[in-house]
């Protein structure tokens, strides 16, 4: 596939890639901007209700190529006391769980995202749950990570983005982030009693499709090889700007529900760990109205069960 204009240098990664975004949504800095009920597989493939709360704050410092979660963050920072009245507010209006998850669309360590100063109510407001994860850009791991486990009763656990060891695509992510430093920043946390969740990507831009499956596996093997418990393989969407640029040139091709089957197939037949197909905005990888919903449910069992499922052909599509 061509190249063309998308610079190599980190600095014009960032220009490119600001100037193709659009408008955010409009965010109210005292809520979080969404909380969802979800259930996820335990150690012992025993099914374990989570709340997930996406907090409000300020865009993440690394301009990701792929990433679409700028649209859901603020340009300043939010006051102090404000991301624990937002996680206040969801747990108001979910359901009981054992795990909670708070993701910011960013990093929980970065100072100007999550307040330090909460920190210490962030955690008596997750009194009682057995396990708290949270996300965090592997550069930011390190003493605050330690500082904010010690205020935990419950197990923690931090999600690192890999999303992919492919050597020439992961720097063109403008991630800025090497494999060292993945491998340093989950030896660190495992070595201090942290469990470590991956994301690994999906589709990546440069690259075909089936060469993408390929890369996405070979980075959940990576993954696993740093000590990895979880790893989550997200489907890149477009919709982000620069992501949509590439595929009008022939550069990004989003991935289809056959290659995120074939990618939970091979997770799971490592049996390595956990691995979870993420669901979140499914319907854009649809392109068969008869097999969707059930091949959707089909995902779904096999993320709770961790076991590969039988799947009927489809008559419109031939998918198998």
């Amino acid at each position: 596939m061509s190249r063309s204009s998308y610079p190599s240098a980190p600095e014009e990664q960032d220009r490119w890639i600001l100037a193709r975004r659009g408008p955010r949504n409009l965010l109210d800095a005292t809520r979080p901007y969404a909380q969802i009920h979800e259930e996820e597989p335990d150690d012992s493939r025993a099914p374990v209700p989570v709340s997930t709360i996406f907090l409000t704050d300020r865009e993440c410092p690394w301009r990701c190529l792929m990433c679409d979660l700028w649209r859901n963050t603020l340009t300043e920072p939010v006051a102090d006391g404000a991301i624990a009245g937002q996680i206040a507010y969801a747990l108001s209006r979910l359901p009981p769980a054992r795990w909670v998850k708070l993701y910011n669309a960013g990093s929980f360590f970065d100072r100007k995202a999550i307040p330090p100063g909460d920190h210490e109510p962030i955690a008596k407001l997750l009194l009682g749950f057995e396990r708290v994860i949270v996300e965090s850009h592997p550069a930011l791991v390190g003493k605050p990570s330690l500082d904010f486990r010690d205020r935990l009763e419950a197990s923690f656990e931090v999600a690192l983005g890999l999303e992919t060891v492919h050597p020439d695509v992961l720097p063109r992510l403008n991630k800025r982030m090497t494999l060292d430093d993945f491998r340093r920043a989950a030896s660190f946390l495992r070595e201090n009693g942290i469990a470590v969740r991956a994301f690994v990507l999906l589709g990546l831009p440069f690259i075909g499709e089936e060469e993408s499956l390929d890369w996405a596996c070979r980075s959940a093997e990576f993954a696993f090889d740093c000590g990895a418990s979880v790893v989550s393989i997200i489907p890149t969407r477009t919709g982000n700007g620069a992501l949509d640029v590439l595929e009008k040139r022939g550069e990004f091709v989003p991935p289809g529900l056959a290659a995120l089957e074939r990618a939970l197939a091979f997770g799971l037949a490592l049996g390595r760990g956990r691995v979870l197909a993420d669901l979140w905005d499914l319907g854009r990888l649809l392109r068969c109205d008869v097999c969707f919903a059930s091949r959707e449910q089909r995902l779904w069992r096999m993320n709770l069960a961790q076991a590969l499922l039988p799947r009927d052909s489809c008559s419109a599509c031939g998918a198998a």
